[in-house]
């Protein structure tokens, strides 16, 4: 309701979409335009996606959200073996990743950032398929949170599953982005 009445999301592509409720192994990789964004992409999939989060944006007073969502913190100052072995065991446990692969909020707005390598090492070690999202028109705010509280008209774009098996990590980050 949030996603159709508040955000007003459409979705372009959604016969990509896996239809059902055990979709995994799978990793959803998407761009990052406002922290709304899972929020919108878990409301157009009928499974469940365990996201990946930098642990700085994870403020402790909502520890239990985290838990209960089980989110997977990422240290973005540096190199975390730690989520991304985390994150393989649940893809490889059959379970359903999802990746903003810039590592933070397009900035300025709409422009896509590189991609970060752990995405590449990611894929290339599970082997799972790759759904790509690509996420437009949601709310600018000068917080990551502060989009959830804005109205907006947010399109998600689903392209066709994506295979890189034998493809080494490095090429894996060139062909998602």
């Amino acid at each position: 309701l949030y996603s159709r009445l508040v955000q007003h999301t459409t979705v372009v592509g959604g016969e990509n979409l896996p239809r059902n409720v055990d979709a995994g192994p799978l990793i959803v990789v998407a761009n990052h335009t406002a922290g709304v964004d899972p929020v919108l992409v878990q409301a157009a999939c009928v499974f469940e996606i365990r996201w990946m989060m930098g642990s700085d944006m994870m403020h402790p007073a909502m520890n239990p959200f985290w838990t209960y969502f089980r989110m997977i913190g990422v240290n973005r100052l540096g190199r975390d073996t730690a989520s991304a072995k985390e994150a393989i065991r649940h893809v490889n446990g059959g379970g359903v990743l999802g990746i903003f692969p810039e590592g933070g909020i397009e900035k300025p707005y709409g422009q896509l950032m590189p991609f970060m390598a752990g995405v590449g090492l990611i894929v290339a070690r599970t082997k799972a398929p790759v759904l790509p999202i690509f996420i437009a028109g949601t709310p600018q705010s000068d917080s990551a949170f502060g989009s959830l509280a804005k109205p907006g008209h947010a399109s998600l774009t689903v392209g066709a599953l994506m295979s890189f098996d034998g493809v080494p990590a490095a090429e894996v980050v060139k062909r998602v982005q």
